[in-house]
């Protein structure tokens, strides 16, 4: 099915090169200690990786959907991982970095337009569904590999914090994604699979599906069992709580502490989530 989309519609885009550069260049100013002020160096790192792990989410969705038999993907510059070419860049984009800058959430990003009576099986509309998390998944599991892999000796501690507070946001915005709430992608891997008639009922709700989420997550109860388990899943990926807020405490660059403790002062300290 790849010969749907030409070379063109496959290139990547110098909007989503340019991401990668600021990354690249945020990375360096953290692990060198350059930047005059390292919680902004963070912040950059942060907030760059992030929207590069959006494009790589919604490239997931639409490259999969190509496969699956949607050709009209590539004409629609999804292929291309530019994030002004989604059909929601706001909820896309901006949306999810705001919640990043409050919360330390990873809200999911918006959407790619699939035109699903394109493609025919359930398997594969629910692969199509489960592409996005999984990117995310996947990206979760490279921030987390110098944890899991024990290969963090000489690696600044700025650098190790902000990594681990990358990959919390990899590990919520899974969860949240993977979530079977209307609108929201776990919907998606199980709407194949429902009655005619009772995706005809829940169709209507799928525009609110994810402010009724967040509603809940201000309940403090839902709020701590969401965040149990976003570092359950951490730790078994080898990422301690201390690593993840201390990278969240240098993002906030604006309201950093004076002094961020080394991870051999963990002893020191008694974290409260």
């Amino acid at each position: 099915m790849t010969s749907g989309a030409t070379h063109a519609e496959r290139r990547v885009s110098p909007v989503f090169l340019a991401l990668v550069a600021v990354m690249a260049v945020s990375i360096w100013a953290v692990w060198t200690d350059y930047a005059a002020s390292p919680g902004f160096a963070v912040f950059l790192f942060v907030v760059s990786g992030w929207v590069v792990s959006l494009c790589l989410h919604e490239y997931a969705h639409a490259r999969t959907a190509l496969h699956g038999g949607d050709i009209t993907v590539g004409a629609k510059g999804y292929l291309t991982l530019n994030p002004l070419k989604y059909t929601h860049a706001v909820l896309s984009i901006v949306l999810p970095v705001i919640f990043v800058i409050m919360g330390g959430i990873g809200l999911p990003g918006g959407a790619v337009f699939i035109e699903r009576h394109r493609i025919e099986g359930r398997w594969k509309h629910s692969l199509i569904s489960a592409a996005g998390p999984l990117a995310n998944v996947l990206f979760a599991v490279v921030c987390a590999a110098p944890f899991w892999l024990g290969a963090l000796d000489g690696v600044p501690d700025n650098f190790r914090y902000a990594l681990a507070f990358l990959a919390l946001l990899q590990v919520s915005a899974a969860i949240l994604n993977l979530l079977p709430v209307p609108g929201m992608d776990g919907y998606g891997i199980i709407e194949p699979w429902l009655s005619h008639g009772v995706r005809r009922q829940v169709e209507p709700f799928a525009p609110f599906g994810l402010l009724a989420v967040f509603g809940f997550l201000w309940i403090p109860e839902v709020n701590h069992a969401f965040f149990d388990l976003v570092y359950g899943a951490l730790d078994a990926l080898g990422v301690r709580d201390w690593d993840a807020f201390w990278g969240r405490e240098l993002f906030r660059f604006w309201d950093a502490p004076e002094h961020v403790p080394s991870p051999a002062e963990m002893s020191q300290w008694t974290l409260v989530r």
